[in-house]
């Protein structure tokens, strides 16, 4: 199942049942066909929002699948009708805003990279204990959105990563069951302001102003259309970043991946419970295969350091353009991009 959600109404938008090669959308409020057994009005009234849905995911799931199966077989004449064509401009990020944004940073090439910046060693415990961070969650970017920066010294970097909205998680829940409270799959670009951060961690408080607004794809996804690319809480398809239309990295997200999404959502709960709605990020996909490139700047310009003793791609600019997207084996688009241009704020 793909689901999105409108720029209308209030500041969740409106849920969209989104058809498989992502053309064709529906409003699920606007549904009302005798066909789709629809539920009582409260539950209806659950399905306005993507957060509704999500909180309520249990009792819905059963009618969002189902308007799926009918848009993607045009199999009944009311979501026929309802239905209009996909324009991704018209999406905010699946969540526009939700409960929290935990992001780990499961993929420890990245990790080993990033902290050779900085010249510090990764210590072993990073191999038992997954790193996590709580971002902000009250507002998210849109995919097709300006990434707004007010300053290019601050050092603007892009950060592909994977990222799983969870239903209610419990307190202290073991990681081989963690799995059953994931609800849907995204793509994220977590943006940092590199040169802002070093300052902001010497406080030993964690991060803030080195930490914007993050975007998430388009389109979300429930793991089954993985198909076979979702295992062991893994998505094992490679994550494609552009800069100018230049690939940057395409590493496998399935590979190098130290903790996976049923232990990192354990980990988040190991002293509190998660609301619905909670989004937990991968981190940055990184494979430690150079071969495969990067998905951020940072990660390039250590491997250029270590190379030739300096680095030589600057972060990010006024007008450039980042893209990342992620592709089945058929070549599919399976999220919808995020494609963002850099906006210098005057």
């Amino acid at each position: 199942m793909k689901l999105a959600s409108l720029k209308q109404g209030g500041r969740d938008g409106a849920l969209l049942v989104v058809n498989k090669d992502l053309t064709r959308a529906v409003k699920v409020s606007t549904l009302l066909s005798p066909s789709l057994s629809p539920p009582s009005s409260t539950s209806t009234t659950l399905t306005d929002t993507l957060i509704l849905a999500v909180e309520n995911w249990r009792e819905v799931y059963g009618l969002l699948n189902n308007i799926y199966q009918h848009l993607c077989e045009e199999s009944d004449q009311d979501v026929i009708r309802n239905s209009f064509p996909l324009d991704f401009h018209q999406l905010s990020s699946p969540l526009p805003r939700s409960p929290q944004w935990l992001d780990g940073s499961a993929y420890l090439p990245h990790v080993r990279r990033v902290r050779k910046a900085r010249g510090a060693e990764m210590p072993e415990s990073f191999l038992t204990d997954p790193l996590m961070y709580q971002g902000a969650s009250d507002t998210y970017l849109s995919p097709l959105e300006a990434i707004p920066l007010c300053d290019e010294d601050w050092g603007c970097d892009f950060e592909a990563e994977i990222a799983v909205i969870t239903d209610d998680v419990p307190l202290g829940i073991k990681s081989h069951s963690a799995h059953e409270h994931i609800t849907l799959i995204m793509l994220v670009n977590d943006i940092s302001l590199r040169n802002l951060i070093p300052n902001e961690l010497a406080k030993g408080f964690g991060f803030l102003h080195g930490k914007p607004s993050s975007s998430f794809s388009p389109i979300a996804v429930t793991p089954d259309e993985l198909d076979g690319s979702w295992e062991n809480s893994k998505v094992h398809l490679p994550l494609c970043t552009y800069l100018n239309d230049r690939l940057m990295g395409e590493p496998n997200a399935g590979d190098d991946m130290q903790f996976n999404f049923s232990e990192l959502i354990a980990h988040a709960a190991t002293s509190r419970s998660l609301a619905a709605g909670t989004i937990i990020g991968s981190g940055t996909v990184s494979n430690a295969d150079e071969k495969k490139g990067v998905s951020c700047l940072v990660e390039k310009r250590v491997i250029e350091i270590v190379k030739s003793g300096k680095a030589t791609t600057p972060f990010l600019k006024h007008d450039d353009i980042v893209r990342i997207e992620m592709r089945d084996t058929r070549g599919h688009n399976i999220f919808g991009s995020i494609e963002q241009r850099v906006k210098l704020e005057q």
